[in-house]
Formats: C-alpha cells, sequence, structure tokens
C-alpha cells in the first residue's frame, strides 16, 4: 500500500465530521489529518485535535480560537472565513473532504480545487450554489470531485457500469422523511420536534428539516446536475423508505443499476476518500436475506413541492439555484428559531425566488453576491410576519 492520504477535514464536529473520524479510527495507516476546521462545538473538537494531531485547525470564532492555541500550542490556528479556506489549501493536502453545512462551504472547496486538489464533497450547497464555477476550475486544474453524498456515491458507483453516452436518467432516492403518510390537512401543525424526527438518518438539524420538506432532495438534483453532466430531464426522484437503495443508472437499454448498503454514512465517505479501490472494512455489511420488501413510491409533490422548486431554479440557471439555497438556508434558521411554521419553510423560498432575475453564475462573486441578497430577502418576508402561502407558479426566466 502507498503512503497515507493527507486529509483535511472541514466541518469536523458535525455528523460527517464525526462519521469520517470514526472512519480515521479504523484505517490509521491509509489517512493522516493534517487540517481541519469546526464550529463552536469544543467539546468534540478538543479531543479530535488530542487524537489525530492536525498542524493547522479553524474554528468559527476569535475567542474560540485563543483556547485552542492555549491548549495545542504546537498547532497553527486561524478562525473565521479565511481560517477555514487556510485548512483546506494547506500545501501538504491530498484531498479535502467538505462536510461544512450550508453556503459556508463554498470558497474552501473552490479554493481547493483552484490548486488541484481532490474535494470529497459531503456539502450538496457548493455545487448548487457554484456549480458551474466549481467545476469549472477543476477542470482546469485537474482536480477529481467526488461524491460523498450517499445518493451521488451511488450515482458514482453505479455510472462504473456504462458509458456516459449510454445514460438513460439518473433516479435519486428518497425516504420520504418524517411526513411521508402524514395528512396534508395536519400539515399546520406539524412542529420542530416532529420535523427532527428523522425515521432512517441521524444528521444535523438544518439537513434534517431540509429532508422533512424534501428540499435536500431538491438540492441533490441540481448537485447531481453539476457532478455527471446531465440534463434536468434526466434526472429522476423517487422514495425509497428504507434508505438501502441509495439511488439508480438506467441505461439505454432498459438496464437499471442500483448500489445498495447499510444507511450509514461511513460507506460513502470511505468510498470517497479510497476511490478508485475497494478497500475490505469492518464496517457492518447489509443481510440481505433479512432485508424483505423494499419500497419505492412516485414522489407527490402537492407534499413535497420543495422539489419541483428546485427543478424550476435549476432549469432558469445562472445565479437561481444560489438564490433558492441561500433563502431556504434563511428559513431553516428561522423555522428552527420558532419564527415561522413548517409551511412557511418552502414559501419563503418561492417568493425569493420570484424575485429573483438569474444572471450568469460563472465567478464565485456572482454567485456569493446573489447569495447575499436572497438572504437579505428572505430575512424581510420572515421579520415581517405576513402570512405566507405556496403558490406552485414559480418558474424564473433563465439567465
Amino acid at each position: 500500500m502507498s503512503s497515507p492520504r493527507n486529509v483535511a477535514l472541514l466541518g469536523a464536529t458535525g455528523s460527517i465530521g464525526r462519521s469520517a473520524l470514526s472512519v480515521f479510527e479504523v484505517f490509521p495507516e491509509r489517512f493522516r489529518v493534517v487540517s481541519m476546521s469546526a464550529g463552536t462545538n469544543l467539546e468534540v473538537l478538543l479531543p479530535a485535535i488530542a487524537r489525530f494531531r492536525p498542524s493547522v485547525v479553524s474554528v468559527k470564532e476569535r475567542a474560540d480560537a485563543d483556547r485552542v492555541r492555549r491548549e495545542f500550542p504546537g498547532v497553527r490556528v486561524g478562525w473565521g472565513a479565511q481560517g477555514i479556506v487556510d485548512v483546506a489549501t494547506l500545501p501538504e493536502v491530498d484531498v479535502v473532504l467538505g462536510g461544512v453545512v450550508g453556503a459556508a462551504g463554498l470558497p474552501p472547496a473552490y479554493e481547493a480545487v483552484k490548486l488541484g486538489k481532490t474535494l470529497a464533497l459531503a456539502n450538496k450547497e457548493v455545487l448548487v450554489v457554484a456549480g458551474e464555477a466549481v467545476m469549472a476550475a477543476a477542470a482546469a486544474s485537474g482536480a477529481a470531485v467526488l461524491p460523498v453524498d450517499s445518493e451521488h456515491c451511488a450515482l458514482h458507483q453505479a455510472l462504473r457500469g456504462g458509458l456516459h453516452s449510454e445514460i438513460e436518467r439518473l433516479v435519486l432516492t428518497a425516504s420520504g422523511g418524517p411526513f411521508r403518510k402524514r395528512p396534508l390537512e395536519t400539515f399546520d401543525a406539524i412542529t420542530i420536534e416532529d420535523a427532527l424526527a428523522h425515521p432512517t438518518w441521524k444528521m444535523g438539524p438544518k439537513i434534517t428539516i431540509d429532508s422533512a420538506t424534501m428540499m435536500n432532495k431538491g438540492l441533490e438534483v441540481i448537485e447531481a446536475r453539476w457532478l455527471f453532466d446531465v440534463p434536468p430531464e434526466r434526472l429522476g426522484v423517487v422514495i425509497h423508505p428504507q434508505s438501502i437503495i441509495h439511488s439508480m443508472v438506467e441505461w439505454v437499454d432498459g438496464s437499471v443499476l442500483a448500489q445498495m448498503s447499510p444507511n450509514d454514512m461511513r460507506f460513502p465517505i470511505l468510498y470517497a476518500l479510497t476511490y478508485p479501490e475497494r478497500v475490505p472494512t469492518p464496517l457492518p455489511k447489509l443481510d440481505l436475506a433479512s432485508l424483505g420488501k423494499l419500497e419505492l413510491e412516485p414522489l407527490d409533490e402537492r407534499r413535497f413541492p420543495a422539489v419541483p422548486l428546485a427543478y424550476a431554479a435549476l432549469r432558469a440557471g445562472g445565479t437561481a439555484p444560489a438564490v433558492l439555497n441561500a433563502a431556504n438556508e434563511v428559513a431553516v434558521a428561522a423555522f428552527l428559531e420558532g419564527r415561522i411554521p413548517y409551511r412557511s419553510l418552502v414559501s419563503v423560498v418561492e417568493k425569493v425566488l420570484a424575485g429573483h432575475r438569474p444572471s450568469p453564475a460563472t465567478s464565485l462573486d456572482a454567485v456569493l453576491d446573489a447569495d447575499r441578497e436572497a438572504r437579505l430577502r428572505a430575512a424581510e418576508l420572515v421579520s415581517s410576519g405576513a402570512p405566507l402561502a405556496f403558490t406552485g407558479t414559480v418558474a424564473p426566466s433563465p439567465a
């Protein structure tokens, strides 16, 4: 085996970061964590620094950076937006594992691929917000962009079975979240606790709410367009409550390749970090005989209007997906703070998107400007207290 791969771990204390750290524990001979970033959860970060001994660390706040420096005087410590970029662009880093939630993960990912570093991407918002710019930068530098999202990792694996020209359709699966069967007339009564009760995955609050509305699946459709260079009309979504089939590729000859594994993020993390190898693992395997029935259902767009809204943003192109994502981040934060009801989550996004005229998204500055404007507009809508109703009529003009 070759020498260990040097890894920069972005979002070390989140759900992806903790899963990654457990993978590194199992394969110490394959990976060396040379840098890591985190937000404010020092209770998780400090033991991770002690265990993996990175040379560079970044946190969100300056006061926390001072504490890390006191406890680990031999570690270079940064903070804020520049700190996380420094973690991702350290010269000795081979692969950046992007597990930061939201658009905050975009600048370090973009700077990493510009330098030709492999990007193992768990943060779907990077390609939603700036897919064109990031993939162009990767093409120019020769950087590989490998998906860690379970659905995109599944597609990446299934696509090894044929040529790009032979693709008929890529089909993303979705669990349906906690409200797959809940009567629509009761949606006004949905609480924060209800929305956080995901039936199959354990994730952070923001991603869990996105799973409840299925905005996460809309964002994944946009991500798939950029990862696999497939137009919207060849991207589909089906409901699969068991979360065992992670996604499927339908080929022009009618064959379908599906990838299955336990619903454990350590599997896609390991795949992305060891690609193109496949390595033996002590992680639990599927007991195929005990699976029983695996269900597949069509998407109910009345129940999950976020998905067609994301398709509308994708078809509009340009900065529209960045606006969709930014407005959604503001709406989810407001819902988790109890400032808007569940029904208003997608409505806020729809209204912000309706007021946006997309412009080309060929530079990071363009998408970040659109992101900022969308956040301001979404915050205004949230603060207004006005009732928000989803209309289902938004179709932004193409960029």
